[in-house]
């Protein structure tokens, strides 16, 4: 799968903007602020249907203007592909694919697989459990659309029992019959998910010790553990040993909803022991392990972006990343850099062809 073009209008800093792409490598370089950043969020945008790092869509309109469109052109298993996400203020966000309008946007997540490695990325280490529970959703929903219905119907059937539970506060009443309704639903979808989330991991921590071990030579013992009360008990016995409390709170304290990764270095958090490029090492073997997931899963390389790529991070460990893309098992690579000298010794060490693309403030 190639990315051959992007049209940006109105989107972000851009207000009108063209792409002709490699089909290797491209490298954004030039000062902060010029945008580079903001043409890899598009590229994201294109497969998710949603920024990576702002997922309120007016805010990603240009100032003074009322509308974005991002336009990609790619080849995919030989046929043309033409995706357009439009945006206007005041109405829904459109997602076309080669001129038919998708019915919802779930339709689109997987169709064109695509990884991100930003320095936004940290706030999967220094964030809630909801930043990490996002992280292992959004890989498995790539490539499985079944697990990514059931965590909207999850989500949906836990803000129902909320907004149940808050009536009972507010009313001094309680119906057993109708939350156990809800509680079923509960159940059924959150053992689903559990099983699911098991069941990747169990394939996806050998590839990121593997990815982490490469990245750091060895020098450093990794792990990744699940966190589910589901581990000890069923979630509707956890729905009832937990009911007075959520009385009381007025919304549903457990579930695979409140589920947490670990990430431990030589058996201490990462969170705390690790310095910076142990833990941006940790990330990038994270969302490299999670390229070759999706990839084994949906039989088709997947788009590769390094947003600032050299941030805590030394050359020789970033030509070190450079070179584990360096063969056929990837596909096309976007990385942003504030130094084309830099990037450009980097990437014309290895045997692909690639693209340099400078920017400047009048782009």
């Amino acid at each position: 799968m190639i990315l051959k073009s992007l049209s940006l209008i109105n989107y972000k800093n851009f207000e009108s903007i063209d792409f002709d792409f490699d089909s290797k490598i491209n490298c954004f370089v030039g000062n902060n602020g010029v945008g580079k950043t903001n043409i890899l969020d598009a590229i994201y945008h294109l497969s998710f249907g949603k920024s990576y790092f702002n997922p309120i869509t007016s805010q990603n309109i240009k100032h003074g203007s009322d509308f974005f469109v991002v336009d990609g052109y790619y080849i995919k298993e030989d046929r043309d592909e033409k995706i357009i996400i439009s945006a206007k203020k005041g109405h829904k966000k459109v997602i076309k694919r080669n001129g038919k309008i998708y019915d919802t946007f779930s339709e689109h997540i997987g169709f064109l697989p695509l990884v991100m490695i930003s320095p936004a990325d940290r706030d999967l280490i220094t964030e809630g459990s909801d930043t990490r529970r996002k992280f292992i959703d959004g890989v498995i929903s790539q490539s499985d659309k079944e697990y990514l219905n059931l965590i909207l119907k999850y989500s949906k059937v836990v803000s129902q029992r909320n907004a149940l539970l808050k009536y009972f506060f507010v009313n001094a009443t309680f119906d057993p019959v109708t939350l156990d309704v809800y509680d079923q639903q509960l159940n059924k979808y959150g053992t689903t998910i559990y099983k699911k989330r098991v069941e990747f991991l169990e394939i996806f921590i050998p590839i990121f010790i593997n990815r982490y071990n490469a990245i750091s030579s060895g020098s450093e013992n990794v792990s990744l553990t699940y966190q589910s009360k589901l581990s000890e008990t069923d979630l509707l016995s956890l729905l009832k040993s937990s009911l007075p409390k959520d009385r009381v709170v007025q919304y549903t304290s457990v579930g695979i909803h409140k589920d947490d990764l670990s990430f431990e270095i030589d058996g201490y958090p990462i969170k705390k022991f690790g310095s910076q490029g142990q833990q941006k090492s940790f990330l990038i073997a994270l969302k490299l392990a999670q390229f070759d997931f999706i990839k084994k899963q949906c039989l088709v390389n997947p788009i590769l972006l390094l947003d600032d790529v050299f941030d805590k991070l030394d050359e020789q460990r970033v030509e070190h990343i450079i070179k584990l893309v360096d063969d056929q098992n990837f596909g096309q690579l976007f990385i942003s850099d504030t130094h084309a000298d830099r990037t450009e010794n980097v990437v014309k060490k290895i045997s692909q062809s690639y693209k340099i693309i400078k920017l400047n403030k009048n782009d």
